[in-house]
């Protein structure tokens, strides 16, 4: 059960390529509950009129993320999160085609789950801790048929160019989603390296595109 919701809610996250596309004139001054709520509803709301998406479209899923959700999340620090002690002994090519592996993981394995939005609402808590934080979380409750889905966002201020919240990881009824990669990320390491756990997503990846 806990692994259905967790496929639901991961690929909420996911889906918010396509509402954050909208949010950049917004998010520097933004407070982050406001953020948060704000784009939630409009991810809802355009999964819910896109039949493409709707109909799992794993390319223009693909590609709504790449235009739209990539720049306001800080992948490179939840991959590094998520890799764990190995991500500093690592190349800069094989950060980059570890961030690229992980990308295309997340994105295909949880696809599947848009289809399930329907009457899904977002209730976003009151926040704790300071507006002013650089680091926070936000926490949500999703709330449609059976009970609500504990669901937080982990968020960061950016200063300078493009300035605003960037999302860098998230916690679905308790569970991180760097936290639960990073058990997974490490147990390839320990076996084969950087490279083994670069082979390893390669491979998953390739499986994965021939189920779709």
């Amino acid at each position: 059960m806990k692994r259905n919701l967790l496929t639901f809610v991961t690929q909420l996250f996911l889906a918010l390529a396509v509402s954050l596309g909208f949010a950049s004139a917004w998010a520097a001054d933004e407070a982050p509950d406001a953020f948060v709520k704000r784009i939630s509803n409009e991810t809802l709301d355009a999964v819910r009129s896109d039949k493409a998406i709707k109909g799992g479209d794993i390319n223009k899923i693909m590609q709504l993320v790449d235009n739209k959700l990539m720049q306001h999340v800080n992948f490179r620090r939840m991959t590094a999160l998520a890799t764990g002690p190995g991500w500093r002994k690592a190349t800069p090519e094989q950060q980059q085609r570890l961030q690229d592996e992980f990308k295309i993981l997340l994105i295909r394995t949880y696809s599947g789950a848009l289809t399930q939005i329907n009457d899904q609402v977002i209730e976003v808590k009151p926040l704790r801790g300071a507006v002013d934080d650089k680091n926070l979380v936000v926490q949500t409750e999703v709330r449609g048929k059976g009970e609500p889905i504990q669901l937080d966002y982990r968020l960061e201020k950016t200063p300078g160019e493009g300035a605003g919240w960037k999302i860098f990881d998230l916690n679905v009824l308790g569970i991180w989603l760097v936290e639960n990669y990073r058990s997974q990320f490490s147990k390839e390491i320990n076996a084969g390296g950087m490279d083994g756990l670069i082979k390893s997503l390669s491979e998953r990846n390739r499986s994965n595109a021939k189920k779709t």
